[in-house]
């Protein structure tokens, strides 16, 4: 029973600590050294930059639907597995 006990309070105290994140914008720690400019780039880039994916990171996501059926052409390397 104790046991029991020691796990849902465990549970609970993970659930509790996960939910209290902070929402404010990301600043500079003080005292560190600002972020190197990368090469070729004429400065160095902003927070929102490097926290907002790219395209290939998150694609678009293509709503295209089939409109009719088609076979498809054979595949000369879609072989049985061997054994």
């Amino acid at each position: 029973m104790a046991m029991k006990r020691l796990i849902i309070a465990t549970i609970a105290a993970s659930a509790l600590l996960g939910a209290c994140g902070s929402k404010e914008d990301l600043k500079a720690v003080a005292g560190q050294p600002a972020p190197v400019v990368p090469v070729g780039a004429p400065r160095a880039p902003t927070t929102e930059e490097l926290t907002t994916p790219d395209a290939q990171a998150r694609p678009a996501r293509s709503d295209e639907l089939l409109k009719r059926s088609e076979r498809r052409e054979p595949d000369d390397f879609d072989l049985p597995p061997p054994g």
